[in-house]
């Protein structure tokens, strides 16, 4: 849940990592990971006196794919030699 400070400093469009886990499907944590390494574009890092968070625009998540755990199959052509 948000605190009054963080609430004064977002803005409309944007989610919390928790509001993108949710609707992805995803742990918090892999969403903030996915935000810090630039996977979410016009994600922002917000700084707090308590911390800080990440917003992530609600139009990034249009079209992002999270993918099943583990390894991704390989395919006939990454087994040739």
């Amino acid at each position: 849940m948000l605190g009054f400070v963080e609430m004064e400093g977002r803005k409309k469009g944007m989610l919390t990592v928790s509001e993108v886990a949710e609707r992805l499907g995803a742990a918090k944590r892999s969403v903030a990971l996915w935000a810090q390494t630039g996977r979410f574009k016009g994600a922002k890092q917000v700084e707090t006196p308590g911390g800080h968070y990440w917003l992530i625009p609600e139009s990034a998540l249009e079209g992002f794919v999270v993918r099943g755990r583990g390894r991704p199959p390989k395919t006939k052509e990454s087994g040739k030699k």
